[in-house]
């Protein structure tokens, strides 16, 4: 039996690329790990395979004389106690890679049918008043306060958004999986979203294992960077950023302003209301989080720093337990089309009927395999009868 001449430590790197740091975890699988990594033996060629496919790394890194630096192909704006974040698992990274695939065909597609660009890509600056770029997006994407209380749910006000933001021209990705795999599910607290900025094909990507309401707001996050016209990947949350760059505070304050116009929030403040009363309220109507809410309310002064910092690390303690406990499931085409954007899945279907796109590779990027799901899918945005 032929076996591989691979350096250890590339077998280290790797187990530790995935997140697993104990050999034990994966011994039931490769009993002969903890020798292939003291260099005491060596796996065979089909062993290796299985190791890079279950740890989801390219198979090619591991011949390497060490281990590459992988980057991340936009700029980096995660960070974790006042400093960058350097790791970046597996998982974000291929949907990284599979969301600039999809980008890639989408503007070649839009070049094609002549599409017109999308104007509020790169329109706003740093040195503008988040209150006003707010503004502008406001109008540009409809965005109504009122339409938003209405939703009886905050997963139809969320569509309700993410339809606005679509209709305007963005391509909004949202999945809590790596592609169509639920067995690699995308964590929350490694990243929340990004934005790949272009104005033939700009496209945000919402972490879809977030909360719903925790959803709404990344995606106001990442499409202030859409409008500043700068692609960047994000962890940021409603609070008061810290140790952040000025472009992800900027950011932060453009989306508060957008949910949660103070304008619109200060009347509706109550006096002498129970602060978890209000926090309950206020979510409900402007259909955002507990904790977008508290971050509006130290912003119109109703609440001051220490009131804030204790209310806010007791929700985010309470939301994470509802989480955790939260179940999953839904209709298979409307995740589908969530996942890669129905803007995006009528063009690749148009192009692909039209014998303009390849059905392999259409499938590949929709996340099919049946060229029934991929017919039925079409009908679903309505490009097939």
């Amino acid at each position: 039996m032929t076996r591989v001449a691979i350096r250890p430590e590339l077998l280290r790197w790797a187990r530790e690329r995935a997140g697993i740091h104990d050999v034990g975890d994966l011994i039931s699988r490769f009993p002969k790990l903890g020798d292939w990594e003291t260099g005491e033996a060596q796996p065979t060629l089909k062993q290796l395979e299985a190791f890079a496919q279950t740890l989801h790394v390219p198979i090619g890194y591991l011949f390497l004389s060490e281990p590459p630096v992988e980057r991340l192909p936009i700029p980096d704006f995660r960070t974790h106690g006042g400093r960058g974040v350097r790791s970046t698992s597996p998982d974000l990274l291929d949907m990284l890679y599979a969301c600039q695939e999809r980008q890639g065909w989408y503007r070649d597609f839009a070049l094609t049918v002549r599409m017109s660009e999308a104007a509020f890509v790169g329109s706003a600056d740093l040195g503008e008043r988040p209150q006003d770029v707010a503004a502008r997006m406001a109008e540009t994407l409809g965005f109504d306060v009122a339409a938003r209380a209405a939703c009886r749910t905050w997963e139809e006000a969320l569509r309700l958004f993410i339809a606005q933001a679509d209709a305007a021209g963005v391509l909004v990705m949202v999945s809590g999986v790596v592609l169509s795999n639920n067995r690699r599910i995308l964590d929350p607290e490694e990243f929340r979203g990004f934005a790949l900025a272009d104005k033939r094909a700009p496209l945000v990507f919402i972490n879809g294992a977030d909360t719903k309401s925790g959803q709404m707001f990344t995606l106001a996050h990442e499409l202030a960077h859409l409008w500043l016209g700068s692609s960047a990947i994000s962890d940021a949350s409603a609070a008061p950023l810290y140790g952040y760059r000025r472009e992800e505070v900027w950011c932060n304050a453009v989306a508060a302003e957008l949910l949660v116009p103070l304008a619109v929030l200060r009347p509706a403040i109550e006096r002498d209301e129970p602060l978890d009363r209000a926090m309950q309220r206020l979510a409900r109507q402007f259909k955002v989080s507990t904790l977008v809410i508290l971050r509006r309310l130290l912003d119109a002064g109703a609440l001051d720093r220490p009131a804030f910092d204790r209310a806010w690390a007791e929700e985010r303690t309470r939301l994470r337990e509802l989480a955790r406990s939260a179940g999953g499931g839904g209709d298979f085409y409307r995740t589908t089309l969530s996942r890669v954007s129905r803007r995006f899945a009528r063009a690749l279907v148009e192009s692909t009927l039209e014998g303009q796109t390849l059905y392999r590779d259409a499938f590949r990027m929709l996340g099919v395999k049946k060229t029934e799901t991929f017919n039925n899918l079409g009908r679903e945005v309505g490009v097939l009868g």
